[in-house]
Protein backbone atom coordinates (compact mmCIF):
# COMPACT_ATOMS: atom_id res chain seq x y z
CA UNK A 1 0.00 0.00 0.00
CA UNK A 2 1.19 3.51 -0.68
CA UNK A 3 2.23 5.53 2.64
CA UNK A 4 -0.17 8.06 3.28
CA UNK A 5 1.28 11.58 3.02
CA UNK A 6 -1.93 13.20 4.15
CA UNK A 7 -3.11 13.46 7.87
CA UNK A 8 -6.20 12.01 7.40
CA UNK A 9 -7.23 13.15 10.64
CA UNK A 10 -6.86 16.84 10.07
CA UNK A 11 -8.56 15.98 6.65
CA UNK A 12 -11.44 14.61 7.96
CA UNK A 13 -12.18 17.18 10.49
CA UNK A 14 -11.56 20.30 8.25
CA UNK A 15 -14.30 19.10 5.75
CA UNK A 16 -16.52 17.60 8.30
CA UNK A 17 -17.35 20.67 10.65
CA UNK A 18 -19.69 18.23 12.65
CA UNK A 19 -17.19 16.32 14.02
CA UNK A 20 -15.31 19.13 14.97
CA UNK A 21 -18.31 20.50 16.39
CA UNK A 22 -18.79 17.66 19.16
CA UNK A 23 -15.01 17.53 20.03
CA UNK A 24 -13.76 14.29 18.17
CA UNK A 25 -9.66 13.90 18.33
CA UNK A 26 -7.60 10.96 16.67
CA UNK A 27 -5.20 9.24 18.33
CA UNK A 28 -3.90 7.47 15.06
CA UNK A 29 -4.94 6.48 11.61
CA UNK A 30 -3.09 4.24 8.89
CA UNK A 31 -3.03 1.09 6.86
CA UNK A 32 -7.58 1.25 7.12
CA UNK A 33 -7.77 1.94 10.46
CA UNK A 34 -8.40 4.53 12.66
CA UNK A 35 -8.64 5.02 16.56
CA UNK A 36 -10.59 8.63 17.32
CA UNK A 37 -12.01 9.80 20.81
CA UNK A 38 -15.15 11.80 22.48
CA UNK A 39 -14.90 14.02 25.13
CA UNK A 40 -16.94 13.68 28.17
CA UNK A 41 -18.64 17.08 27.97
CA UNK A 42 -22.31 17.93 29.11
CA UNK A 43 -23.86 19.19 26.03
CA UNK A 44 -23.18 15.52 24.14
CA UNK A 45 -25.11 14.17 27.10
CA UNK A 46 -28.17 12.21 26.84
CA UNK A 47 -31.22 11.71 29.50
CA UNK A 48 -29.53 9.38 31.43
CA UNK A 49 -25.84 11.05 31.72
CA UNK A 50 -24.06 9.26 28.61
CA UNK A 51 -22.97 10.17 25.65
CA UNK A 52 -25.99 11.03 23.39
CA UNK A 53 -27.08 7.96 20.84
CA UNK A 54 -26.16 10.97 17.94
CA UNK A 55 -22.80 11.41 19.17
CA UNK A 56 -21.70 8.31 19.56
CA UNK A 57 -22.65 7.38 15.86
CA UNK A 58 -20.82 10.71 14.96
CA UNK A 59 -17.69 9.57 16.46
CA UNK A 60 -18.10 5.95 14.88
CA UNK A 61 -18.99 7.53 11.22
CA UNK A 62 -16.20 9.60 11.63
CA UNK A 63 -13.80 6.70 12.58
CA UNK A 64 -14.68 4.87 9.80
CA UNK A 65 -14.39 7.69 7.15
CA UNK A 66 -10.55 7.85 8.98
CA UNK A 67 -10.06 4.19 8.62
CA UNK A 68 -11.68 4.09 4.86
CA UNK A 69 -9.21 7.55 3.81
CA UNK A 70 -6.01 5.69 5.67
CA UNK A 71 -6.14 3.06 2.85
CA UNK A 72 -7.75 4.67 -0.21
CA UNK A 73 -7.36 8.42 0.40
CA UNK A 74 -5.21 8.26 -3.03
CA UNK A 75 -7.87 7.15 -4.96
CA UNK A 76 -9.72 10.56 -4.05
CA UNK A 77 -8.69 12.14 -7.86
CA UNK A 78 -10.64 9.63 -9.37
CA UNK A 79 -13.53 8.69 -7.31
CA UNK A 80 -15.63 10.30 -4.40
CA UNK A 81 -16.30 8.75 -1.24
CA UNK A 82 -19.68 8.33 -0.09
CA UNK A 83 -21.55 6.51 3.19
CA UNK A 84 -24.11 4.69 1.61
CA UNK A 85 -26.08 3.01 4.79
CA UNK A 86 -25.05 2.17 8.57
CA UNK A 87 -26.12 -0.15 11.44
CA UNK A 88 -25.31 0.58 14.93
CA UNK A 89 -25.80 -1.54 17.85
CA UNK A 90 -25.91 0.53 21.52
CA UNK A 91 -24.91 -2.66 23.89
CA UNK A 92 -24.10 -1.13 26.80
CA UNK A 93 -24.90 2.50 28.65
CA UNK A 94 -21.72 4.59 27.79
CA UNK A 95 -20.39 6.30 30.68
CA UNK A 96 -17.72 9.07 30.35
CA UNK A 97 -14.63 9.35 27.33
CA UNK A 98 -15.52 7.04 24.82
CA UNK A 99 -12.89 5.56 22.13
CA UNK A 100 -14.00 4.01 18.62
CA UNK A 101 -11.50 1.85 16.41
CA UNK A 102 -12.44 1.20 13.09
CA UNK A 103 -10.66 -1.37 10.48
CA UNK A 104 -11.54 -1.55 7.03
CA UNK A 105 -13.23 -4.88 6.62
CA UNK A 106 -11.68 -5.92 3.09
CA UNK A 107 -8.02 -5.00 1.30
CA UNK A 108 -7.20 -1.70 -0.26
CA UNK A 109 -6.44 -3.82 -3.44
CA UNK A 110 -10.19 -5.30 -3.93
CA UNK A 111 -11.12 -2.19 -3.59
CA UNK A 112 -8.49 -0.74 -6.62
CA UNK A 113 -9.25 -2.94 -8.43
CA UNK A 114 -13.08 -2.95 -8.58
CA UNK A 115 -12.35 0.86 -9.48
CA UNK A 116 -9.92 -0.20 -12.00
CA UNK A 117 -12.45 -2.23 -13.85
CA UNK A 118 -14.86 1.00 -14.02
CA UNK A 119 -16.71 -0.56 -11.24
CA UNK A 120 -18.24 1.14 -7.96
CA UNK A 121 -16.71 -0.70 -5.01
CA UNK A 122 -19.19 -1.45 -2.28
CA UNK A 123 -17.22 -2.18 1.07
CA UNK A 124 -17.57 -2.10 4.57
CA UNK A 125 -15.77 -0.51 7.57
CA UNK A 126 -16.56 -1.87 11.22
CA UNK A 127 -16.27 0.26 14.38
CA UNK A 128 -16.12 -0.85 18.37
CA UNK A 129 -17.01 1.77 20.41
CA UNK A 130 -15.29 1.49 24.43
CA UNK A 131 -15.58 3.13 27.70
CA UNK A 132 -12.48 4.15 29.25
CA UNK A 133 -12.57 1.30 30.95
CA UNK A 134 -12.12 -0.39 27.89
CA UNK A 135 -15.55 -2.09 27.91
CA UNK A 136 -17.57 -2.60 24.51
CA UNK A 137 -20.77 -0.26 24.35
CA UNK A 138 -21.48 0.37 20.86
CA UNK A 139 -20.52 -1.49 17.68
CA UNK A 140 -21.22 0.38 14.42
CA UNK A 141 -21.20 -1.11 10.70
CA UNK A 142 -20.70 1.51 7.39
CA UNK A 143 -21.23 0.71 4.35
CA UNK A 144 -19.30 2.66 1.91
CA UNK A 145 -18.53 3.30 -2.08
CA UNK A 146 -16.19 5.30 -4.16
CA UNK A 147 -18.42 6.64 -6.97
CA UNK A 148 -16.05 6.99 -9.99
CA UNK A 149 -15.42 10.85 -11.18
CA UNK A 150 -17.39 11.27 -15.17
CA UNK A 151 -14.51 11.87 -17.40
Amino acid sequence: MPAMSLDVGALLLQTVPFARTVGITFDSVGDGQAVCRLPDRADLHNHVGGPHAGALFTLAESASGAAMLSALGDQLERAVPLATKAAIEYRKLAMGEVRAEARLLVTRDEVVARLDAGERPVFDVAVDIKDADGTLVSTLTVTWTLHPNRP
